[in-house]
């Protein structure tokens, strides 16, 4: 392995953690720099992870190892999964910091801001090419420091009472995964992922020990995935700026916990183990229980914003129930999720912000006839709440489908009465806003535009920064979908992903 295959791994995560620690520094009237570094940063990540990609898809292979303490050094590798998560990531920080720079036009601390919001999406990328544990749990922990700031951001009562809660419950499930992860180490040390994973050998001695640190790690990583009870930060999160939520709910917090629990069951025990362990079946269960929940949960909700932090305590479980099926087409549709929820939910995010920020509508029933006064932005948002219901050709559809088989191959048939009740609650909690927002009486006269309209007589729609990247990720949704069945989509680089794994 050469030099820049061992160095790449690390000049990705430093690529954003570089711009970012520079605009900290910066006045906060020096928004041309400020944002040249932001999108010189993204730029570089690219390409970058475009090299990774073609490389790995060749046989390549890029690691950085470095000495840490006995039995478990810091690895930085990059990987099908892992970059199937740094992909998502990388180019949905170009969508979310175009649309930041934008939303925050005119509001103070825009240095402080965008410092943590790259220094975010370095703890994001490093956590995705973390090649153990040890590495994974120090970008999972720096993670939750750095999505702190970018949380309390506006300053507010509400929002510092949120982000106590948030360190409450991140910290606790740092606290959790890191005792289980002290439980494996004592064990087994702490080696490298390994496709199949590497507890085998200490199976027959060792059955509660490899238990008991099984509990301790879903614990943890299931209060960032916000599986049910340890979902109750994510719907106070949402006093967060719209560009944190898309970041929160798309990219970072509850993506991490959902990637760890795939790395734990596929990369640390493996499949095999897992089924003899019968670690799966809670966990399965617990996904299902959480997908209806989190669906019942956004029924109830009057606010745009909490009717979508419920509906991604539903989605993203999908993840963990495809991962506990323990089957190849069932690990697809939830491998495949990581993109397709990331690209679906930004979008809703993106527009609800627009929403917010540009006429001040905030709850449901003010969204009469909005579709009328921003027909681009609304019409996204319908592609978005589509795709959620599952409804083809959009991303949401492939996910559900390869749920659904993957269930049946499995043996597995109740998995699909979760998926139609899913679906059907989905629908009942996102058709009345379609409906409102296209088919709802309007008011006389509108709020007057907060500025985002970019100035333009007779423009109807929010500030093109704002607007571009909404229909980026909406039309992305959309080819996602449509050319699933291509070698360049999602689908099937998830399918490179699982078919070594299980000797397709």
């Amino acid at each position: 392995m050469n030099f820049l295959q061992q160095a790449m791994p690390l000049l990705v995560v430093l690529s954003s953690l570089i711009p970012g620690l520079i605009i900290f520094t910066l006045r906060e009237d020096q928004r041309a720099l400020r944002t040249f570094l932001n999108l010189a940063g993204v730029s570089v990540q690219l390409v970058l992870v475009a090299l990774m990609l073609l490389g790995v898809s060749r046989g390549f292979s890029f690691k950085l190892q470095l000495p840490f303490i006995p039995n478990a050094d810091l690895i930085l590798r990059a990987d099908a999964l892992s970059l199937q998560f740094v992909t998502l990531s990388s180019v949905l920080w170009l969508a979310t910091t175009l649309y930041a720079i934008g939303y925050l036009k005119g509001s103070a601390q825009h240095s402080r801001f965008f410092g943590y919001f790259s220094l975010c999406v370095s703890t994001t990328v490093g956590l995705a090419l973390a090649g153990n544990l040890i590495t994974f749990l120090l970008f999972y922990e720096l993670l939750t420091l750095t999505t702190f700031p970018l949380l309390v951001h506006r300053g507010t009562r509400e929002a510092l009472k949120a982000g106590k809660i948030y360190l409450a419950y991140t910290l606790t499930g740092g606290t959790l995964l890191l005792l289980g992860i002290v439980v494996l180490h004592s064990l087994a040390g702490s080696p490298e992922f390994m496709t199949n994973g590497y507890l085998q050998a200490f199976q027959d001695d060792h059955r509660l020990t490899l238990t008991l640190a099984f509990a301790l790690l879903i614990a943890g990583l299931g209060v960032k995935a916000a599986l049910f009870p340890l979902h109750g930060w994510l719907p106070r999160a949402m006093v967060a700026p719209a560009p944190v939520s898309a970041l929160l709910h798309a990219v970072a917090v509850v993506k991490a916990g959902a990637f760890g629990i795939i790395r734990v069951v596929h990369d640390v025990y493996g499949i095999s183990l897992a089924h003899t362990l019968n670690l799966m079946s809670p966990l399965l269960w617990l996904a299902a229980f959480t997908i209806i929940f989190g669906s019942v949960m956004a029924l109830r909700q009057n606010e745009i914003k909490k009717r979508l932090a419920y509906s991604t305590v539903s989605q993203v479980s999908y993840i963990t129930l495809g991962v506990a099926l323990l089957g190849p087409i069932a690990a697809i549709g939830g491998l495949v999720h990581l993109v397709h929820q990331g690209l679906m939910k930004v979008t809703l995010f993106f527009c609800a912000g627009i929403f917010a920020e540009t006429l001040h509508v905030h709850r449901i029933q003010d969204m009469n006839g909005i579709g009328r006064r921003m027909p681009l932005t609304m019409a996204a948002f319908t592609v978005g709440a589509l795709g959620m219901m599952g409804l083809p050709p959009i991303a949401g559809f492939v996910t559900k489908w390869y749920l659904g088989m993957g269930a049946l191959e499995m043996g597995q048939p109740w998995v699909l009465l979760i998926l139609v009740g899913s679906g059907i609650l989905n629908a009942l909690y996102f058709l009345p806003l379609i409906y409102r927002g296209w088919f709802g009486l309007a008011p006389e006269r509108w709020p007057e535009d907060t500025g985002l309209g970019g100035g333009i007589p007779g423009w109807r729609e929010t500030h093109w920064m704002l607007l571009a990247p909404t229909l980026f990720t909406a039309l992305a949704s959309i080819l996602v979908g449509v050319l699933a069945g291509t070698p360049i989509s999602p689908l099937a680089w998830t399918h490179f992903i699982v078919n070594p794994e299980f000797g397709l």
